[in-house]
């Protein structure tokens, strides 16, 4: 019969006295994000009711998911994030992984769509394509879904300042497709705030493009309610060094945010928080990550509930894309960001994910080759169909390990919103450089670590090999922005100019008063009007944000 002790006193008569006797290393580990990893979980590391804080899935808190039956009864979506170069090579690339298995599309802009210009700007010279597919207007949209049942398939599109102005060419492309508003299903990211934080692609100042978000809001809610409106960004956070806690305490300080404007532009919490929606990053330390999402959900919820008094579960309910993470991806001995990427989006898996995004082994020389995708979309295949994870919900609830973690975690992150709150919010938070201070700072720990090895990267500053020069990776050629630079110029000359003219008067004149620009941007759109012509409107009346640099 065994006598009842506690672990401190298994610690102190067995486990250090083994370490020392066999010289093993009773080290203190620690996980990427600096959080302390005791050597055993216990009961006495789980304080939590069952019933309050872990639940069932389907149910308040959801902790352990937000539907009753999660992959036992539908596998998450398969959304590989993909575009490069014009939209007829990206409309190719999508056909290819929608033929290989992909359930959902994930579209990448280039960086002068992503703020607002274009491809025949100046400003844009050696960019175009390049990080993603080039949009100039509604004729490019037209080509990047040909072929593509929007009425059958799920898009998301990364896009942040100019979301309201590329999801006014999907709605329009349906419609030209015979397809209404009210049938399309998908999410754009919409996040303007960590776009201040951590990634950089703003056009407007905050007050401003809260006004665009929040008219997505409005108008999504009334015409296109399937539509997620927004993706609520700690994937960029995550990249930008934070920890896990800081990824999702920085997101959820986000969230409220957002919810806060809704509300002071006169909208009901249930008539919107249903279909706002978030975007995370896993990391390697598996548990950490798992942990991460279990917490984040419980959190998100009890803000919707106790703070914004939502009435509707589905209000509460924390629904979240992840993609594997881009910077952990090493150029050396790319083949290592297979297993990588594979324990990425196992957690995620774990974790709850709605929909995965896998990243490609080569991602960190170059654009993604087909082949490389392929083998990226397999691993999520696999973890789906040959794993057996996905056969039991939330699989690793109750482990005191991850209870333990996901408390842990789940407190840090609440404190970060508590200190935001101290502040005046997120944008006060952010105009006084709180948030980018606590990113830089653990971005720096971790490069530091990394460069004295007691953060070891397999194949960077350990168990290294000399390797030949990469070959065969994806390159896009320099001739698509000449080619995109005239079919502008085509665009231009056959369009009804005059048309166009009124449209962009009327949806300056929007801009100037407080009406909805949505349906403003809708009709310049139709009219063929360019991106960087709407965009330029908008700066003209609302003008444009020049980053605080923060030390």
């Amino acid at each position: 019969m065994s006598t009842s002790r506690s672990t401190k006193e298994w610690s102190e008569k067995s486990y250090k006295p083994y370490c020392q006797k066999n010289k093993e290393r009773c080290d203190t580990f620690r996980t990427m994000s600096n959080m302390e990893i005791a050597p055993l979980y216990t009961p006495e590391d789980v304080c939590a009711d069952f019933h309050e804080t872990i639940g069932y899935p389907g149910e308040y808190p959801f902790t352990r998911g937000v539907y009753p039956t999660m992959y036992r009864g539908r596998l998450w979506t398969m959304r590989q994030y993909a575009g490069f170069g014009d939209a007829r090579q990206s409309n190719e690339r999508y056909k290819y992984l929608l033929s290989n298995g992909q359930t959902g599309l994930s579209v990448a802009f280039d960086l002068p769509t992503q703020i607002g210009y274009d491809s025949n700007d100046p400003i844009c010279d050696g960019e175009v394509g390049k990080v993603g597919v080039a949009i100039d207007s509604l004729a490019d949209m037209e080509v990047l879904f040909d072929g593509i049942p929007l009425d059958k398939v799920s898009t998301s599109m990364t896009i942040n300042s100019p979301a309201a102005v590329l999801l006014a060419m999907y709605v329009a492309v349906a419609e030209k497709q015979g397809v209404s508003p009210d049938k399309l299903t998908g999410t754009i990211q919409n996040d303007i705030l960590k776009e201040y934080i951590a990634r950089g692609t703003y056009i407007f100042p905050p007050k401003e493009s809260m006004r665009l978000v929040t008219d997505t809001f409005e108008y999504c809610a009334q015409f296109v309610p399937k539509w997620n409106t927004i993706s609520i960004s700690g994937y960029h956070i995550r990249e930008a060094g934070s920890t896990a806690a800081q990824e999702i305490g920085f997101t959820l300080a986000d969230g409220i945010a957002y919810t806060e404007a809704a509300l002071k532009a006169g909208m009901n919490v249930d008539d919107f928080a249903g279909r706002l929606s978030f975007f995370f990053n896993a990391h390697n330390n598996l548990f950490e990550e798992v942990a991460k999402f279990r917490a984040a959900r419980r959190l998100w919820a009890r803000i919707m509930k106790d703070r914004f008094g939502a009435k509707d579960p589905k209000s509460m309910m924390l629904r979240f894309h992840t993609q594997t993470g881009g910077s952990t991806l090493t150029a050396q001995q790319p083949d290592n960001n297979i297993v990588r990427v594979a324990i990425q989006a196992l957690a995620a898996v774990l974790g709850g994910t709605q929909s995965l995004h896998t990243n490609s082994k080569d991602e960190a020389l170059a654009l993604p080759t087909e082949e490389a995708v392929r083998i990226a979309l397999r691993t999520q295949q696999v973890i789906a169909y040959e794993s057996g994870v996905a056969q039991t919900i939330d699989p690793l609830g109750g482990s005191y390990f991850v209870e333990a973690l996901t408390d842990k975690i789940e407190a840090e992150a609440e404190a970060y919103i508590g200190k935001i709150d101290e502040l005046g919010g997120m944008s006060s938070a952010i105009e006084q450089g709180y948030v980018q201070r606590e990113i830089q700072r653990e971005a720096y720990r971790i490069q530091r670590e990394i460069e004295k090895e007691t953060c070891v990267i397999v194949g960077v500053n350990k168990f290294t090999v000399k390797e030949e020069p990469p070959k065969n990776l994806l390159r896009v050629d320099r001739r698509i922005q000449h080619e995109q630079i005239q079919r502008i110029g085509e665009l231009k000359s056959k369009r009804d100019e005059k048309a166009v003219k009124t449209a962009l008067a009327e949806l300056k004149h929007a801009c100037e008063g407080t009406q909805n620009v949505m349906p403003l941007i809708i009709d310049a759109v139709k009219c063929y009007a360019t991106l960087g012509e709407i965009c330029n409107v908008m700066r003209e009346v609302f003008g444009e944000y020049k980053e605080n640099i923060v030390v």
